[in-house]
C-alpha cells in the first residue's frame, strides 16, 4: 500500500469521526451516504443491503451472505450489486480506534447512465457472479470519495456537486476489473443477472406470500431449474432460503416494535405454524423469538 493511500484512509477515517459524534448509523446531508461508528465489537448485525458501495476507512468488519464470508478493511471496499439478506459483525474496533466506515447507495440506472456515457469496450455480455464483492481499493476511487465526505462540511455545494461525485466513484468502481463486473451484469438488459435481478424485487415485494417457483421463473423467463442455478450464483442461496432470511429479518424487526406475541410476527411475515417459525427463528438468531428479543434490547440499551 502507498503512502498516498495510507494518508487518503487517514483523512477519511478523520472526516467519518468528526461527523459521527455517537455510536451507531448516521444519515447525511447527501441522501444516498451513510457513515457509521461502532466503538467496539458488536453481536451479528443482520440487514438486507440495498446495491450499495460500503468503504471501511478504519476497523476491519466481516460479511456472511448464505454461507460464505467476506472480510473487508481499509484496503478493500465491498460492493453488493442487488438486494442480499447478509448478516454481518464488526471484527475489529475499540474505544480508542472505532471501527468508521461508510455507505454509498446506488441504482441501476445510475450505472446503466455511465455505460452509455462512456463508450466503453464493456461488452454486453458478462459471466454471471455473486451479486457481494470484496475488491481492493484504488488511489481514484479514494480521492473521490473524499471530495465527496467533504462536501458535508459545506451543505450548500451539495445539490449541485454531490451528484457528480457520485457518478465519478461509480465510473472508477465500474473501471475496476472485479467491483465493475460484479456491477455490469446486472445493468445489461436480457442477461440472466439481470432478469435474476428481477426475482430478487419480485420476493423482497412479496416475502410473505407462499413462494412458487413456476411464479418465479415466470417473472425470470427461465425454467424453474434454470431458475433455482442462477439465483443460487447470484445470491450463495435458494430462492427459498433467500425468502426465510427476509421473513425473520423482518419478523425481528417487528417483534422490537413490541408487537405482543411472537407467533403474530411469524403470521404478519408468512408463517402458519408457531412452533415452526420459532424453531426457524432460533436457528438462524440463536434463541426464541422473546428471548432473543429480550438479549438484544438489554445489548441496545448498554
Amino acid at each position: 500500500m502507498n503512502e498516498e493511500i495510507t494518508r487518503q484512509q487517514q483523512e477519511l477515517a478523520s472526516l467519518i469521526d468528526r461527523h459521527t459524534p455517537n455510536s451507531g448509523k448516521h444519515d447525511t446531508a447527501i441522501s444516498s451516504l451513510k457513515l457509521f461508528r461502532y466503538q467496539g465489537e458488536k453481536q451479528p448485525i443482520y440487514s438486507v443491503y440495498d446495491p450499495a458501495l460500503c468503504i471501511v476507512a478504519q476497523g476491519a468488519k466481516m460479511v456472511m451472505l448464505g454461507q460464505e464470508c467476506y472480510d473487508y478493511n481499509p484496503a478493500s471496499y465491498l460492493v453488493a450489486s442487488v438486494n442480499l439478506p447478509i448478516t454481518g459483525q464488526i471484527i475489529q474496533a475499540s474505544h480508542q480506534h472505532p471501527y468508521l466506515s461508510l455507505q454509498l447507495n446506488f441504482s441501476t440506472d445510475q450505472i446503466v447512465d455511465i455505460i452509455k456515457a462512456s463508450h466503453s469496450e464493456w461488452g454486453d455480455k458478462e459471466d454471471l457472479g455473486r451479486g457481494l464483492l470484496v475488491s481492493q481499493t484504488s488511489q481514484s476511487l479514494l480521492d473521490a470519495v473524499l471530495r465527496l465526505v467533504r462536501l458535508l462540511d459545506s451543505d450548500r455545494h451539495i445539490p449541485a456537486l454531490a451528484p457528480l461525485v457520485i457518478r465519478e466513484i461509480l465510473y472508477w468502481i465500474l473501471q475496476d476489473e472485479q467491483g465493475g463486473a460484479s456491477i455490469r451484469q446486472f445493468a445489461v438488459a436480457g442477461s440472466h443477472a439481470e432478469r435474476i435481478a428481477k426475482v430478487i424485487s419480485f420476493i423482497n415485494r412479496n416475502f410473505a406470500k407462499p413462494l412458487r417457483m413456476d411464479e418465479l421463473a415466470k417473472v425470470a423467463s427461465m425454467s424453474p431449474s434454470s431458475l433455482h442455478f442462477h439465483f443460487k450464483e447470484v445470491t450463495a442461496m435458494s430462492p427459498l432460503q433467500y425468502q426465510k432470511q427476509l421473513r425473520l429479518q423482518e419478523a425481528r424487526r417487528l417483534l422490537l416494535l413490541d408487537i405482543p406475541e411472537a407467533a403474530n410476527a411469524g403470521f404478519q411475515v408468512g408463517y402458519e405454524s408457531p412452533s415452526q417459525f420459532s424453531r426457524e427463528y432460533a436457528r438462524m438468531f440463536g434463541l426464541p423469538p422473546l428471548s432473543d428479543i429480550k438479549q438484544l434490547r438489554e445489548s441496545l440499551a448498554e
